[in-house]
This record gives structure tokens, C-alpha cells and sequence, in this order.
């Protein structure tokens, strides 16, 4: 396969003093991206854009913490060569020293940074990092409880306690967050660095990442390009989705037909499952929902670029269907793209702010 196309590798590291949660969330996350969008659009599977494998010293089972049994898909020998590599949080006390405890882990961190693999830390995993003296110089940061910890034991590493999330290293290949959810910002990270910050968006919609408070809808796209075997209707719908924005899409759609208007809303609504009028509103939406992500425009020129000469019908209208204002909406996935585009983007030694809340 084209290297172009084939999915990027990713190893995840499993040893006893990880927790399960975050070796098995970053699995799904990575699973999830470019594959699962497909499934909620159009009932088809994406390619997948990334080959998640949980690796440890041996192919045995091991028990993480908290007494979860973990069966590693390939020892670190298996893996020679990862394109990325995550090391989970360690639960282990900040003044307890790891000495050999984590010589096996150390090791195949520096072997596969030597060969050029991106590694990203979760929590207090940076001090594995640090264990394996690959911060030395650089800026880093790690759970605030083990801040301190990294300062004594590695003066040469630049500690950052206030910062969610540090990009360093030589070609930015150290990656490093602090709390204790922070596996959920390293892998939006790693995803919209290495697939696309769209890609990096489609998995935070899907799995509800962070705004677990407001619910599905604001996640919900739904299927407006669905393929359809009626060829009518499919016409229609490559027309619809030109010109969505234009007074009375419907009627321009039965014009377009060449059909009665009440046999085409039965064959439409028969096809994709929702009433033409539905069907435009929902575009609308989506192409609403894209425009308060990614730019500044009012709301008012939102309302009128997607069809709606009424800005406050289209703000009713686009609080039933997400359950938030279009300013609320803006302001929390407007904010999320732009700190994956910034991230993405950013110097090395650039500051990428959290994703939600402060940083520790």
C-alpha cells in the first residue's frame, strides 16, 4: 500500500502501573479517527487513518492498575519502528523512584525516538520521558503533582506546571500533557497533526469529548449525504447541496424532478428518511455549524450566507436542533478548532493552550 494511504502506526505503551482507561480510550480515539465519521454520515466506514497497537515487554497478559488485565496485541520488539508512540499515565507516588522499575519501557522509548517516532506523553507519564533523559533541555510539563518531582530529579528539563500541553524537542517530537484527563487533548493533538484538524474534529464530536454536560446534539451530524438508490432523489440531492442557500430550495427541487409535489416529498422522504424541507434545514445547519467553527462572522451574515433572511428564526431554529445557540456553539467548538489548528501548526516550542478548563 501507498505510505501515503496506509494508516499511521501508533504504539501504546502497557505496563502495571498504567491505567486501563487511558491505554484503552487512546486505542479507541485512534480507531475511531477517519473510520467511525463514515458510519454516522453515510452507514459506511471510513478508511481507518491510524493502526493502533497497546504493546509491552512480552505478548503475556498484563494487570494494570486498578487489577484490569490488558493483552498486549505485540511485544516492544514487534514494534520497530511506530510512527507514534504513547505512554500512558503512572500510577505511581511522585517521591517513589522508578529506577528499574521501568528499565524495559525506557529503553524502547529511546531505541524508538532514535528512529524518529513522535512520542507523547499523558499525566505523569513525562517522567518516563525524563527517565530515559530525553527532555534534557527542552520545555515539558506533566500532572502537577509530579511537577516538582521532574524538577529535582532532571534539573536540565525546562518544567512548565502551567501549561496543558508542550510541544518540544528536535522536529517537535516530544509531546507532553498535564492532568489527568489530558489523554483526551494529546490524542485530538496527534490526530489533527498527523490526519487533519478535521479529522481531529469528527473524533471530538463523535465521542462527546469534553462536553459531556450539553448532550449528543451538538455532535449529531446528520446523514445529509447519504447515497441513495433512487436516482431522482439522488439528482436532487447533488443539486440541494449546491444550493441549499436559495429561496424556496423545495419547490426548486420538484421543478427540478419533474414530478408531482406530493409524489415527490413521499419518494423523497421514502429514500432518505426525512421531509425535503428537514433535508434543506439540516444543510443548512451543517453549513452553519462549519462557518461559526472557523470563522468570526456575525451571526446575522451566518444566517443570510446559508439562506435564512431571518436571523432570528435561523437562531430558533438552530438551538431546537443542537440544544445551544449559535454563539454558545461557536464559542465551544469554535475554540476547539482553533486550538487544534494552532497546535497543529505551532513551532516546536510553541504553547498549545488546553482544551478545556486550566491546565492542571
Amino acid at each position: 500500500m501507498d505510505e501515503a494511504l496506509s494508516p499511521a502506526s501508533v504504539a501504546i505503551l502497557a505496563f502495571p502501573d498504567a491505567s486501563a482507561s487511558v491505554v484503552f480510550g487512546m486505542y479507541d480515539l485512534f480507531m475511531s479517527a477517519g473510520r467511525d465519521w463514515g458510519v454516522v454520515v453515510d452507514g459506511r466506514a471510513g478508511r481507518p487513518l491510524f493502526a493502533p497497537r497497546v504493546v509491552a515487554p512480552g505478548r503475556e497478559a498484563i494487570v494494570a492498575f486498578n487489577g484490569v488485565p490488558i493483552a498486549p496485541h505485540a511485544s516492544h520488539a514487534e514494534l520497530p519502528a511506530p510512527r507514534i508512540v504513547c505512554i500512558p499515565d503512572i500510577n505511581v507516588a511522585p517521591g517513589e523512584p522508578l529506577d528499574r522499575r521501568f528499565d524495559a519501557e525506557v529503553a524502547c522509548l529511546r531505541r524508538w525516538h532514535a528512529n524518529g517516532a513522535l512520542l507523547a506523553s499523558a499525566c505523569s507519564g513525562a517522567m518516563l520521558l525524563a527517565q530515559a533523559g530525553l527532555l534534557d533541555g527542552y520545555e515539558a510539563t506533566t500532572h502537577w503533582a509530579y511537577c516538582d518531582v521532574l524538577r529535582a530529579r532532571h534539573p536540565a528539563v525546562k518544567v512548565r506546571p502551567q501549561r496543558a500541553l508542550v510541544v518540544s524537542g528536535e522536529g517537535g517530537r516530544l509531546v507532553m500533557a498535564g492532568a489527568g484527563t489530558s489523554w483526551l487533548d494529546v490524542a485530538l493533538y496527534l490526530i489533527a497533526r498527523t490526519a487533519g484538524v478535521e479529522a481531529a474534529m469528527q473524533v471530538a464530536r463523535i465521542n462527546l469529548i469534553d462536553w459531556h454536560d450539553v448532550g449528543q446534539q451538538p455532535f449529531a451530524r446528520l446523514a445529509t449525504s447519504r447515497q441513495v438508490d433512487d436516482a431522482l432523489i439522488a439528482r436532487c440531492q447533488a443539486w440541494i447541496a449546491e444550493h441549499y442557500h436559495e429561496h424556496s430550495p423545495v419547490a426548486a427541487m420538484v421543478r427540478l424532478s419533474g414530478i408531482a409535489e406530493r409524489s415527490f416529498k413521499r419518494r423523497f422522504h421514502r429514500a432518505t428518511g426525512m421531509a425535503p424541507l428537514a433535508y434543506v434545514h439540516t444543510l443548512r445547519l451543517e453549513e452553519a455549524k462549519q462557518m461559526l467553527e472557523s470563522g468570526d462572522a456575525p451571526i446575522e451574515a451566518i444566517a443570510q450566507e446559508v439562506g435564512y433572511e431571518d436571523a432570528g428564526f435561523f437562531s430558533r431554529l438552530f438551538r431546537r436542533s443542537v440544544n445551544l445557540t449559535p454563539a454558545q456553539y461557536r464559542k465551544r467548538f469554535g475554540g476547539l478548532r482553533r486550538r487544534l489548528e494552532s497546535g497543529a501548526t505551532s513551532e516546536p516550542s510553541g504553547k498549545f493552550e488546553p482544551i478545556s478548563g486550566s491546565a492542571h
